[in-house]
Formats: structure tokens, sequence, C-alpha cells
């Protein structure tokens, strides 16, 4: 409990030394990181990939077309390959 304490204080103590301005400027660099359009990318395609990942829907394969409007879909797994 006692590290605890001294921990939390040395970081009290720091964090005061740093002072506003350094605040300011470690804010200012993570805004122009979160707003750069490469970020967006990465992070949108990485929540893509995950959505991707946790999908419970089963993917689905075209089968041969009955007609030029109807195709039949079935699981992946059920596949005869």
């Amino acid at each position: 409990m006692i590290g605890l304490v001294v921990v939390g204080a040395a970081g009290y103590v720091l964090g005061t030394k740093a002072g506003r301005a350094r605040y300011e400027q470690i804010s200012k660099a993570a805004r122009v990181v979160a707003t750069n359009p490469a970020t967006k990318k990465i992070l949108s395609a990485g929540r893509q990939k995950l959505s991707d990942t946790l999908n419970t829907r089963p993917q689905l394969e075209p089968l041969e077309p009955i007609d030029e409007r109807t195709t039949i879909l079935v699981p992946h797994e059920h596949l005869r390959r």
C-alpha cells in the first residue's frame, strides 16, 4: 500500500512539474494524429477486420444459378469440394 502511495505521489509531482504547456503540447499532437486521413484509414480497416472476425453469420458461397435472377447460396462449410 505504501508503494502505491509513493508511486502516486511521484506521478503527481512529475505531472505538475511538466505543467499545462506540456499537456497542451501532448494534446495537440494527439489531435493531429487522430485527424490524419491515414490514421482514419488504418482505424477503419482495423474495425472492418475486427467486425469480419467477430461476425457470427456464416460465409455464403453461390452455387449454380437457377436462372439469371436466382442464385442459391449455401454456408461455406457445407460445400462439397
